[in-house]
């Protein structure tokens, strides 16, 4: 793989407070990222109309994680589907029907790939647990007929083992060198994400609390790189 196929693999997490700031970082790494994840502070805060901005030059991993009754989260699919972005998710602790519910609706827009949230990287079980239902969660979302899931790095063989190759996994919690893990449990840096299997990498403080966010991502990338 070259460099721009890295630079694909790369999802770069606007958790900004507005949509000035939110524009200001897209402009910065232009050329350097090729998707944004809008989460629930910049989404509550901006709404749709920043998503459609953002669209016009990126793909855009809307990360809602809606987890509600099948009927509400069929709605929020479509909702996201009209919007245009590439991927949306769902909790997978929503259940079967729910997650039925999500891929039909999501049936109508064959462009966007629908991916479940198995564990939070943030959970504080321990790895076997993670690992353990993690797997049971991506199961669950394969059966059901979604494209992938939401997982950290460490879950990531086994899911694949279970649910194969092309299940996709994104994986948060990335951190490199000497960054704060902050709220972060289970982590791993960019080259043993992608040794580990991983399809997208979630990046978020690491970048956009860097001094030069440019280097930053530059600088994850040439680890993905090196992974190959």
């Amino acid at each position: 793989m070259n460099t721009e196929d890295f630079r694909q693999r790369l999802m770069v997490a606007l958790d900004m407070p507005n949509a000035q700031e939110a524009f200001a970082l897209r402009d910065q790494l232009a050329e350097h990222v090729g998707w944004f994840k809008v989460g629930l502070r910049l989404f509550v805060a901006e709404g749709a109309s920043l998503v459609r901005n953002l669209l016009e030059t990126h793909k855009v991993f809307l990360d809602l994680k809606f987890h509600d009754i099948p009927n509400t989260v069929a709605q929020a699919i479509e909702s996201a589907g009209k919007l245009g972005v590439q991927m949306v998710n769902v909790h997978a602790a929503g259940g079967s029907d729910m997650l039925q519910a999500a891929v039909k609706a999501a049936s109508a827009f064959p462009n966007m790939n629908l991916i479940a949230v198995t564990v939070l990287t943030s959970d504080s079980m321990s790895p076997e647990e993670a690992n353990k239902l993690a797997v049971k969660r991506a199961l669950l979302a394969k059966e059901a007929g979604l494209q992938g899931v939401v997982c950290s790095v460490h879950e990531v063989a086994n899911i694949k083992q279970a649910c194969g190759h092309d299940f996709i996994t994104v994986t948060p919690g990335i951190r490199w060198g000497s960054q704060d893990v902050q709220d972060q449990k289970r982590i791993a840096d960019p080259k043993f994400a992608i040794e580990s299997g991983a399809d997208y990498l979630v990046v978020g403080r690491p970048i956009i609390q860097a001094q030069i966010p440019t280097d930053a991502a530059d600088e994850a990338i040439a680890m993905m790189a090196a992974a190959t």
